[in-house]
């Protein structure tokens, strides 16, 4: 049923747990993983090219290159075959892209848990994922602390 399953991932601990959970379907169905970290740029239009976002996207690539490390030990731990990639844009548009292209099957995300005035303006990535998606999108809460 799944073969190949998109994880997008921020280094979050909502996002580890949609790991969690992406990485044991991929075993159950002996499918290829593929998590991906995107730069969001999105917040940095219009500044000044040289200088300043130079060193934000550097700080932020290396947060992406963490945020994979994980998931991609997690994967080998299970004997899940992982692929990373880093992409650069809009998070939800870059997904959608991302998974159409390499034909997944299913999507595995965590929410960020967003409310209030900062949900209506922004919206959230897994909603816009949600609607665009070619394919089924499993969103992961944060798991409640007990």
């Amino acid at each position: 049923m799944y073969k190949k399953i998109v994880i997008p991932t921020d280094g979050s601990d909502v996002s580890l747990e949609a790991a969690k959970h992406a990485i044991n379907i991929a075993k159950e169905f002996d499918a290829e993983v593929y998590a991906i970290y995107v730069v969001d740029v999105s917040p940095f239009v219009g500044l000044p090219a040289e200088g300043s976002w130079e060193l934000i996207s550097e700080l932020l690539k290396e947060e992406g290159q963490e945020a994979l490390k994980k998931v991609k030990k997690m994967a080998e731990e299970w004997g899940v075959k992982i692929h990373t990639e880093m992409l650069e844009g809009v998070p939800a548009n870059e997904i959608v892209e991302f998974a159409e292209k390499k034909k997944a099957d299913l999507i595995v995300m965590g929410t960020t848990g967003k409310t209030g005035l900062e949900r209506i303006l922004l919206g959230s990535v897994a909603e816009r994922v949600i609607k665009n998606a070619h394919c089924p999108v499993l969103v992961v809460k944060k798991p409640k602390k007990e």
